[in-house]
C-alpha cells in the first residue's frame, strides 16, 4: 500500500509479506494508520479528520493478489476493473470536506463494491471487536457463522415465517384498536347512503330541474313572446288586413316565378325565397305547438323547487368529491364499497387471529429446529476454540455455549412454553468461560480478563479460518492484556495461521513480533510525520535493536538483545 497525507503519515509505502507481517512502533507513530488505511482501501467509512492538517486530502493505493477466477476476481471484472498480473488495483481518497472516491483496476466504482469484496479478501479484527464478542447478538452471528448451512437454512426458513407473523399481527392489531373508530365510521356512512337512498337522486337530475325551474318561473312572457313572433310569420286571424312575414314571402316568390325562365339567375332567387317561405312555415307551426304546451301549473313549479331543495342538501354533505348530484352518486358508490369492507372486519379478524396462531404453532416448530442446529454447531464451536486455547497458553481453559429461551407470555409456543421470538429465532446464545479447573464456566463478559478474551478472541478467528477462510487476517493489537508466556504462544499461533493465510499484525508485544516473516516498523521524524523512509523492513541488527526497545525500552540493553535473540531463535526453531 501507499499511504498519502493520512493522520500522521505523510507519505509512506507499506510492503506487507506473503506470510506473517508485524507491525510495530512507538506508541502515537501511526500504527493504526496501516489498518485504517487498508479499511478505506476496503470500504471503510471516510473521516474527513483523517486527512492531514494542511492537505486538501488523503489517498490509499493499494495492489491485492487475489486467485484467478474467485469470488473477488469475477466480481471485480463484472464492474470493467481489469487485472494486472492476477492483482487488483485498489484507490480510496478522502477529502479534507468529506467527498470520497473509489478506484478498482482503473475504473471509477461506487465505495461500496470495495466493501463487498472486502468480505472474501480480509478479515480485519482490533479491540473494538473483542468488545463486540460480549455482545450476546454477536455471540450467536458467531455461532451462527460457524455453522454455516447447518443454521443458514433453518433459519431462512425461520425468517419467512417469521415475517409473515409480523405482517398478520400488524394488521390483526391495526383492526383490533381501531375498532372503535371504524365502527362510528359505518355509522356515518349508513346514515349518509340512507339519506342519499331515500332521496334516490338520478344522474343529471339536478341540471334538469334547474332549467325546468326557470322554463315554469317565465311561463307567461315566454308564451306571450311565442304568440307574437307566430302572429308576425303567420298573421293573425283576429286581424285580416295585417301584414305577416309569410303573405309578403309568398307574394315576392310569385313575382320572380311569372318571369324565371327568362333568367337561370333570378331562377335560383326563386328558388331560395320558396326555402325561405318552407321555413317560415315550420317555425311559425312550431311557436303556435309551443305555446299550447307550455304549462304555466303553479303546482309542478313548487314541486320543482322542493326536489331541487332535496338535491342541494345532499350536494352541500356529500358532494365533496366534486359539483353537483353526479359528485353525491359517485360518494355513494365509493361508501358503499367502503361500508362493506368495514362490515367485513369481524369475518376478516376471524381470518387473521386463525392465520396467526398457525404461524405461530409452524414458527415455534422452526425455532426449536434452529435451537437444535445451533446446540449442534455449539458443540463443535465450544470443542474446536477449547483445543486452540490449549496452544495459546490456556491448556486447561474450557469454552461453552449457554443457549436458553427468554419466557414470553405472547411469543411462540416451544416445547410447552411461551418464549420470545425475534428476526433471528428464540435463542439467546452466551459464550461462557472456565479458564481453569474447578472454575465454574461464566460469561466472557464477567469471567474473562483483557489477556483471556483476546486469546478467546484469536482462537475463535483460527477456528473461523478453518471453517470460512479468507486471503489476509488483520489484527490490531488483538494482543492488548497478554504477557509472557501466553504472549509468545499467540505469536506461535499467529505463525501458523499465516502457513495457510496472509497474517497482519499491529502489535506491541515482542514475543508476537518474534515470530512474523516480515517485521515493519513505523517511525517518525522529527517534525512528527511518517514520511516514506518512515515504514521499513527491520532485518538482521535493526530488528534486534527495535525487539529489544519494545522488551526493556532500551535498543542497547545487553540483556533485552540477548531477549530478543532468544525470541527469534525460538521463532526460527518453530519454523
Amino acid at each position: 500500500m501507499r499511504i498519502r497525507s493520512l493522520g500522521v503519515i505523510d507519505d509512506a509505502v507499506v510492503e506487507l509479506s506473503p506470510g506473517f507481517t508485524a507491525v510495530t512502533g512507538e506508541t502515537g507513530a501511526g500504527k493504526t494508520m496501516v489498518v485504517t488505511s487498508l479499511g478505506l482501501l476496503l470500504g471503510g467509512r471516510a473521516d474527513p479528520a483523517l486527512v492531514r492538517i494542511g492537505s486538501d486530502k488523503a489517498v490509499v493505493e493499494g495492489r491485492v493478489t487475489v486467485p484467478p477466477g474467485g469470488a473477488a476476481a469475477v466480481r471485480a471484472e463484472e464492474a470493467g476493473a481489469e487485472l494486472d498480473d492476477g492483482a487488483l488495483l485498489l484507490s480510496r481518497t478522502v477529502s479534507a470536506e468529506g467527498r470520497s472516491r473509489a478506484h478498482l483496476g482503473g475504473r471509477s466504482v461506487p465505495v461500496g463494491l470495495l466493501a463487498e469484496l472486502a468480505d472474501d479478501l480480509v478479515a480485519v479484527h482490533g479491540q473494538t471487536d473483542q468488545q463486540g464478542l460480549l455482545k450476546l447478538s454477536r455471540q450467536r452471528q458467531a455461532l451462527d457463522r460457524y455453522a454455516g448451512d447447518g443454521v443458514t437454512g433453518p433459519l431462512a426458513k425461520y425468517g419467512e415465517a417469521y415475517r409473515r407473523l409480523r405482517a398478520v399481527a400488524v394488521e390483526l392489531e391495526e383492526i383490533v384498536t381501531r375498532a372503535r373508530e371504524r365502527a362510528q365510521e359505518a355509522d356515518m356512512l349508513r346514515y349518509g347512503l340512507d339519506e342519499i337512498a331515500g332521496v334516490e337522486p338520478r344522474a343529471g337530475e339536478d341540471v334538469e330541474l334547474a332549467e325546468e325551474a326557470e322554463r315554469l318561473g317565465h311561463a307567461e312572457a315566454l308564451s306571450s313572446a311565442a304568440t307574437a313572433a307566430h302572429s308576425a310569420l303567420a298573421g293573425n286571424p283576429e286581424d285580416p288586413e295585417g301584414i305577416d312575414a309569410a303573405t309578403l314571402v309568398a307574394g315576392a316568390h310569385r313575382a320572380l316565378e311569372a318571369v324565371r325562365s327568362h333568367d337561370p339567375a333570378l331562377a335560383a332567387l326563386a328558388d331560395r325565397i320558396g326555402e325561405v317561405g318552407i321555413l317560415l312555415g315550420d317555425v311559425a307551426g312550431e311557436l303556435a305547438g309551443y305555446a299550447d304546451d307550455l304549462d304555466a301549473d303553479p303546482l309542478r313549479l313548487a314541486a320543482v323547487e322542493e326536489r331541487r331543495a332535496a338535491l342541494t342538501a345532499l350536494t352541500r354533505k356529500y358532494g365533496q368529491y366534486g359539483d353537483g348530484i353526479d359528485a353525491v352518486l359517485a360518494w355513494a358508490e365509493q361508501g358503499a364499497a367502503r361500508l362493506t369492507e368495514l362490515d367485513g372486519d369481524d369475518e376478516r379478524i376471524d381470518e387473521l387471529t386463525a392465520e396467526r396462531d398457525a404461524l405461530r404453532s409452524e414458527l415455534g416448530g422452526l425455532a426449536q429446529a434452529l435451537t437444535d442446529a445451533r446446540t449442534e454447531a455449539a458443540e463443535r464451536f465450544a470443542a474446536a476454540v477449547t483445543a486452540e486455547l490449549g496452544s495459546l497458553a490456556m491448556p486447561h481453559a474450557r469454552v461453552s455455549f449457554a443457549i436458553r429461551q427468554t419466557e414470553d407470555p405472547e411469543g411462540v409456543e416451544v416445547d410447552g412454553r411461551a418464549v420470545a421470538y425475534g428476526p433471528s429465532g428464540a435463542d439467546e446464545v452466551e459464550l461462557l468461560l472456565a479458564p481453569h479447573p474447578g472454575a465454574p464456566p461464566r460469561p466472557i463478559a464477567k469471567g474473562a480478563s483483557g489477556g483471556e478474551l483476546s486469546r478467546v478472541m484469536l482462537a475463535v478467528e483460527v477456528v473461523f479460518a478453518g471453517t470460512d477462510p479468507v486471503p489476509t487476517y488483520l489484527f490490531d493489537e488483538v494482543d492488548a492484556g497478554v504477557g509472557g508466556k501466553a504472549a509468545v504462544e499467540i505469536g506461535r499461533r499467529l505463525a501458523k495461521l499465516a502457513r495457510s493465510a496472509q497474517v497482519v499484525v499491529v502489535t506491541h508485544l515482542p514475543q508476537v513480533a518474534a515470530f512474523a516473516d516480515r517485521q515493519l516498523l513505523v517511525e517518525k521524524t522529527n517534525d512528527g510525520t511518517v514520511t516514506r523512509s518512515g515504514v521499513k523492513v527491520l532485518e538482521g541488527e535493526e530488528r534486534v535493536r527495535e525487539l529489544s526497545r519494545m522488551l526493556a525500552g532500551q535498543e542497547d540493553s545487553e540483556t533485552a538483545r540477548a531477549h530478543a535473540e532468544e525470541l527469534l531463535a525460538t521463532a526460527r526453531a518453530d519454523h
